[in-house]
C-alpha cells in the first residue's frame, strides 16, 4: 500500500501527540508500533487502513480523541511547535523508509508509565521494550 502525504502527516502529528517527550528513540518506537499494526494483515476492519487509518481509528491512539488536551493541535486549531514538529517528522520519515530497525520487536501496543494501572489488554500479551515512559507489547499467537 502506498504511502500518502496524509499518512506521513498524520503520523507525524501522533507521534507528537504520543511520544514527543519520549526522545527520538521513543519516536521511533512509538512509529514502529503504528507501522506493526498497518503490516499486520489483521482485519482492517480492527487497526484501520493505512497509517492516516490507523492513528486516528477511534479509541486506538488517545492523543487524536476529540476530549484529549493533545487534539487541538493534532487538528490544526492549534499550531504546533515548529522545532517539535519537524522532530518527528524525522522520526516518521525514518520509519516509513526502514532507515531504523524496529526496536520494539514487533510490537503492536503500548501503553504509557504514567497511567495508574495497566490496561486490561496486557493480559496475553508479550512485553518487547520498556523504553522511557512507554512499554510496548505484541500479541502472543
Amino acid at each position: 500500500m502506498p504511502v500518502t502525504e496524509k499518512d506521513r502527516d498524520v503520523l507525524a502529528r501522533t507521534l507528537w501527540g504520543e511520544a514527543r517527550g519520549e526522545g527520538m528513540d521513543g519516536m521511533v518506537a512509538t512509529a514502529w508500533t503504528i507501522r506493526n499494526r498497518v503490516e499486520d494483515g489483521k482485519d482492517r476492519s480492527w487497526w484501520g487502513e493505512g497509517y492516516a487509518g490507523v492513528c486516528q481509528k477511534p479509541y486506538q491512539f488517545s492523543c487524536w480523541n476529540s476530549n484529549d488536551l493533545n487534539y487541538p493541535y493534532l487538528s490544526g486549531a492549534k499550531p504546533i511547535p515548529a522545532a517539535e514538529f519537524a522532530k518527528c517528522q524525522l522520526a516518521a520519515q525514518q520509519v516509513l523508509e526502514g532507515a531504523k530497525p524496529d526496536p520494539t520487536g514487533g510490537a503492536t501496543h503500548y501503553y504509557s508509565t504514567s497511567m495508574p494501572k495497566p490496561p486490561s489488554w496486557v493480559n496475553g500479551a508479550k512485553q518487547t521494550l520498556r523504553l522511557g515512559h512507554h512499554i510496548f507489547f505484541k500479541d502472543v499467537p
